[in-house]
This record gives C-alpha cells, structure tokens and sequence, in this order.
C-alpha cells in the first residue's frame, strides 16, 4: 500500500487519482471515475468531488491500494 502524503486537510478524489498517477491529468478524472472501480474506506465511490482525508484508504482498480496522510 501507497502512501499518499497531503499538506490540507482534505483533498479531492479528482485532485487525489492524479496525485497517485492513476490518472495523468485532471480532465481525465470524470471518465476514469466512470470506468475504473474505486472503493475509499471500503466503500464504492465515483464522485470527484469526494473529500478524502488523513487516514482514509483508497483502492484503485488497475492502479493499486493507498492511504491518504496529512502532513
């Protein structure tokens, strides 16, 4: 599982896929949230707008499995 490190309270899952590489730019995020299976903290979730903070786990089908961490 990846670490991924934030310096807000929160950060989007648009802004986050992109952080991750999931994704390589933020346009994408829309359509990848459509294709791909995203679960955060075990739950399904395509919004883009979801605000993932410190401690929540993300996984990313086809891309892998993260934690998000503040600071």
């Amino acid at each position: 599982m990846k670490t991924i490190h934030i310096q807000t309270e929160y950060i989007t899952l648009g802004q986050f896929l992109k952080l991750a590489d999931c994704i390589s730019t933020g346009g994408q995020a829309k359509s990848f949230l459509q294709e791909a299976a995203i679960f955060v903290n075990g739950e399904p979730e395509n919004r883009r707008g979801k605000k993932l903070v410190d401690q929540d786990r993300v996984r990313v089908e086809g891309c892998g499995e993260f934690q998000v961490a503040r600071g």
